[in-house]
């Protein structure tokens, strides 16, 4: 596997040179004035075409999370840059939907644009589908680009929207026109991760899949999701930041396995690779015109959550449908020994460096000049200098004081601020390696911290700590375990407004289905039994607006506890080992139990840290973990 260091070195220099030589960065138009001339744009071009209503979702033609430039039309829009948002511009309004980790991030991107903020799952607020139900005339025309619609949204307006015999217009991109200098769409050499990396070939898991397809009666197989296609082939690729995957389809049946993908990306070794494996390849945007006309005799499996409209509705009007998960999602979620090993000792090293970062600021913080962009860029660059490095698993969230109220906080050349010895810092981050994909995020005291903050951080603590040492039965979802981390901020008034886990992957996406820690309900995510070999992130948060964020978040694996009379107990095993900050705990929040939780933690943490460290850092790291 090749490394890639390009990002962050070009991060660090550009960061520490405008510090340099000075550079200030200021806003050169009122704020949000193209955005409201973008819009306005938008609404005369859609009266022009006979579209009442568009909706611009925040994805890709893969309905991927984080998506590549080229295909970030809601953000160039509205001006909103956060992860998942959806605007809906009609005659008279345009509207913008995301959830509670970013709602303070978009009323700062909206003003001046004209954009509503709904912010989704607050009282009062309706849905887009329930929006559009309230608003829209009979008849009327609902447009959007179907290849960045996924298919299940797509389904739940069709069925709300029937009653007022709303026609839905899905095969064009009508916003284009008004994205004049549009990046080029990404393509990128593919990469093979090697047996001996990844722990099974690529033919074992294609008949792990057939195996899957043959006990749901599939003939056929249609896969969009990106991460999946990656696993499956043993293949990766950089054409999303951070999440090393390659535009692609896959269509498999009982004796073919076609990969369409774009010919640029095709290497020797890879052609050899797939010629080895039995996967013919087709071009990329060949797959359109491919399922009009490809034999679709039995029933194709094809899962709306991960697929676009338009092609879902292709499927549908040929052949009979099994509208599930991905077979491969959940193969991909049980982790291998393989695997296993690999992410164990990754998450080792990466600990040792965000610890030594970590050092770094309480030590420096108010005796030189620092700021989140230079102090992320620091860690970028101290994670690049780790064997096995490829790449950042997502842009560090680097976030001070009020910022880090801010979930998905992004500190920007024109927006960032300056850390002092004083408040609270949070820092979530990860990277990929050769071995795995990482993710943490830990909060520290610089200075002077308040009751209310000390308050948070040690509830924060205890939740975090209290669900990693949880037991449970084999059949237990994310579901029925959330509760257990949120218990001690529950019981305080207090909560968090975003999931407490997510799965993650391997050299792949730093989110991963399919489970999930979440305690509400959600039609559109199936619940997952927690399995042995997963790995999910434990990250409770607590967030005052205008004030401070805190969010403590170890990556656990699942494990095999004691098997009874009651059946098979599971528990979690820490991956994460990076020291909690003693200097914001305070020990009248915890019962004795949360202490001696805290105590046998640092304790792990001092014994596979230590051989990474060596004098001060040493005495510094056993400060850290020290008993209290």
């Amino acid at each position: 596997m090749r490394q890639n260091r390009y990002f962050v070195s070009s991060r660090y220099l550009s960061v520490c040179l405008s510090k340099i030589l000075g550079e200030v960065y200021m806003e050169d138009r009122d704020m949000g004035e193209i955005e409201k001339q973008r819009i306005e744009a938008l609404q005369k071009l859609l009266k022009e075409v006979g579209i009442d209503y568009y909706i611009v979702p925040t994805a890709d033609y893969h309905n991927s999370e984080y998506v590549n430039a080229y295909f970030k039309m809601r953000e160039f829009l509205s001006g909103f840059t956060g992860s998942a948002g959806t605007l809906v511009v009609s005659a008279k309004e345009a509207g913008l939907w995301t959830d509670g980790r970013y709602f303070v991030q978009a009323e700062n991107e909206l003003k001046g644009s004209g954009i509503v903020l709904y912010k989704m799952l607050e009282d009062g607020v309706p849905k887009i589908e329930e929006y559009l139900e309230q608003n829209i005339t009979e008849g009327q025309i609902i447009g959007f680009d179907g290849r960045t619609m996924d298919a299940f949204f797509g389904k739940e307006l069709e069925k709300t929207l029937a009653k007022k015999n709303a026609t839905f217009v899905y095969d064009r991109d009508i916003a284009a026109s008004l994205w004049q200098d549009r990046p080029a769409r990404p393509v990128s050499k593919l990469w093979i991760v090697s047996e001996d990396n990844c722990g099974m070939s690529v033919s074992d898991k294609l008949a792990k899949v057939r195996e899957k397809m043959a006990e749901e009666g599939a003939a056929h197989l249609l896969i969009a999701k990106l991460d999946d296609i990656m696993w499956l082939y043993n293949i990766r690729a950089n054409d999303v930041d951070c999440n090393p995957v390659a535009l692609s389809y896959t269509y498999i049946s009982k004796d073919k396995a076609i990969l369409f993908i774009q010919t640029e990306a095709l290497t020797e070794e890879a052609k050899q690779h797939f010629e080895k494996n039995g996967v013919t390849c087709e071009e990329y945007d060949t797959v359109i015109e491919y399922l009009k006309e490809c034999d679709m005799s039995g029933k194709v499996w094809c899962s709306s959550a991960d697929i676009s409209y338009l092609l879902y509705k292709l499927v549908q009007n040929r052949a009979e449908l099994i509208d599930k998960k991905n077979p491969t999602e959940q193969l991909k979620a049980v982790k291998n020994p393989v695997e296993l090993e690999h992410i164990r000792d990754c998450y080792i090293k990466d600990s040792a460096v965000l610890t030594k970062f970590l050092f770094w600021i309480k030590e420096n913080a108010g005796k030189i000049p620092m700021d989140e962009l230079c102090v992320a860029a620091k860690l970028d660059g101290m994670r690049a200098e780790i064997p096995g490095f490829l790449d950042l698993s997502f842009p560090t969230i680097s976030a001070y004081k009020s910022n880090a109220a801010m979930a998905h906080y992004s500190a920007t050349k024109e927006h960032f601020s300056n850390i002092e010895a004083d408040g609270l810092y949070l820092v979530d981050s990860g990277g990929q390696y050769e071995g795995g994909t990482t993710d943490v995020t830990r909060t520290i005291a610089l200075g002077t911290v308040t009751d209310e903050m000390k308050l948070h951080f040690t509830k924060v603590a205890c939740a975090m700590l209290r669900l990693a040492d949880t037991k449970f039965l084999h059949g237990c979802t994310g579901r029925n375990l959330d509760i257990i981390a949120r218990e001690p901020l529950w019981l305080c008034g207090l909560d968090y407004k975003h999931g407490t886990g997510h799965g993650i992957g391997y050299i792949l996406n730093v989110h991963e289905g399919p489970h999930s820690l979440r305690w509400q309900y959600r039609s559109e995510l199936p619940e997952t039994e927690l399995e042995e070999g997963m790995i999910i992130s434990d990250e409770p948060g607590m967030y005052v607006q205008d004030s401070h964020g805190i969010r403590t978040e170890n990556i656990v694996e699942i494990v095999k506890e004691n098997k009874n009379e009651y059946g098979q107990f599971l528990g979690f095993r820490h991956l994460t080992y990076v020291p909690i900050d003693l200097d914001a705990i305070d020990t009248q929040y915890m019962e004795p139990s949360d202490i001696c939780k805290l105590n046998v933690y640092h304790k792990s943490v001092y014994e596979k840290l230590s051989p990474y460290f060596e004098g001060t850092e040493l005495e510094m790291l056993k400060t850290a973990t020290r008993a209290i």
